[in-house]
């Protein structure tokens, strides 16, 4: 079944544009020049000063909300034009395939699986998701959506779901490497990221889709994935504020949910959580924040160019996370390379741009890669705007919405079920 829908190009966002950035000709790798060295002593973080999230006129306005507005869109257009990186805004379309819908779990859920195509003058884009729903729902449910790491076939062991012919990262077995591409060893690698049944059982959805579809995890100039659909709003020298993988993740998961809202009835499409972990954590915020059809973010152990805060540079910082991944981020990022204290904007403001919603951040006590500590620094700033929106009330009830959550959870970097208890009961205030 085919069903297609056609997006018009659409204005960009009205806010202050930086001029004047000057990169250097190795704008590509972004390198450090020295060898870099973590640091995880609280005592050693430099000192910094954070641009403020209200600004006077704001704080002043008598009607802040749509006061907040006007500032929260000058802010969005220097997160993308000096960090993640503009999206295109040329013309696509979108064809969703149904490729099969069948009971599943021992009868406690139902399991769809869709190719959404994304098509341009340049070519076409395929990309699968996975949706899981309880099979004894009597109308549309909330649903969490993410990408996976690993491909579809990773988050469960169900051999109806076909092994992905995306791009993975190597992963030696018995010394033998996989040549970037899936196999059955594994299948079900990461069913304790993914507790299906877990979230069935709570009356939830639950949809996936291998990120690797969207847009290959390693520098490739941006010749491939989706940035391949778009190869007039390529990052270059000329262009650096054009997206990277995180802002092409992100947008993907848009067009997911736009094949969930017109085609998965059995989806509450007011109700879907985007969620992510790591890398994906920071596709989850910035997804949040682009798209406000999403009724609640979930950041899970995101850290540098997630949740926590730029300016501590403890653990992973953004002068590693540019050499490390040059690709994630728009080219006019790694200007801030070892030069934290001259960003404009910090992550306090990303996480209150998602306001009046639901966030919900989570950190890992031995996790000091991502900095648990800048994670929960950061959504507590991000308080000073959801304080000042009336409290909203339940669908359901009388009882206000709780629209801030978070959790220390003991452990490393990683997202299981405990993680996703605490997530399910968050969401079913929605």
């Amino acid at each position: 079944m085919l069903s297609s829908y056609r997006s018009l190009p659409k204005q960009a966002l009205l806010g202050v544009v930086f001029v004047g950035v000057v990169l250097s000709s190795n704008w590509k790798s972004g390198l450090l020049a020295q060898k870099f060295e973590a640091n995880y002593d609280e005592a050693k973080v430099p000192q910094y000063e954070l641009p403020v999230l209200i600004d006077a006129k704001t704080a002043a306005a008598k009607d802040f909300a749509s006061a907040w507005e006007l500032r929260r869109t000058e802010l969005m257009d220097i997160f993308a034009k000096q960090m993640y990186g503009t999206s295109p805004t040329s013309a696509y379309e979108l064809k969703f395939e149904k490729i099969e819908s069948a009971n599943c779990c021992s009868g406690l859920g139902l399991r769809q699986q869709w190719r959404v195509w994304i098509s341009t003058q340049h070519g076409q884009l395929p990309i699968d998701l996975l949706v899981f729903t309880p099979s004894n729902a009597n109308g549309p449910v909330p649903c969490f959506l993410g990408l996976n790491f690993g491909g579809n076939h990773t988050i469960t062991t169900d051999k109806e779901i076909p092994l992905t012919t995306s791009w993975i990262r190597e992963n030696k077995v018995n010394g033998v490497s996989n040549n970037n591409q899936a196999s059955e060893s594994g299948r079900g690698a990461a069913t304790s990221r993914w507790p299906i049944e877990q979230i069935l059982a709570e009356g939830m959805g639950v949809a996936t889709a291998y990120y690797g579809d969207i847009d290959p995890d390693f520098d490739d100039e941006f010749t491939n994935g989706v940035h391949a659909l778009f190869p007039e709003h390529r990052p270059s020298a000329e262009h650096p504020d054009r997206w990277g993988s995180i802002a092409a993740w992100s947008w993907g998961l848009s067009r997911l949910l736009d094949c969930m809202s017109m085609q998965i009835k059995e989806v509450d499409a007011a109700r879907v959580a985007v969620i992510g972990h790591s890398r994906l954590g920071k596709t989850a915020l910035w997804a949040g924040a682009t798209d406000r059809r999403f009724a609640l973010v979930i950041s899970n152990d995101s850290g540098c160019g997630g949740a926590a805060l730029s300016r501590r540079a403890i653990g992973e910082t953004v002068g590693r996370i540019n050499t490390s991944f040059p690709h994630w981020f728009c080219p006019n990022f790694k200007q801030y390379n070892l030069n934290e204290n001259s960003l404009p904007i910090d992550q306090h403001q990303l996480l209150a741009a998602v306001a009046p919603r639901p966030i919900y951040v989570a950190s890992a006590s031995q996790d000091l890669w991502a900095d648990p500590h800048g994670e929960f620094l950061s959504l507590s700033l991000a308080a000073e705007v959801y304080q000042r929106f009336p409290t909203a009330k339940s669908g359901s009830s009388d009882a206000p919405v709780m629209r801030l959550g978070y959790h220390l959870r003991d452990g490393k970097h990683d997202i299981n079920a405990w993680d996703w208890s605490h997530y399910l009961r968050f969401m079913k205030q929605l």
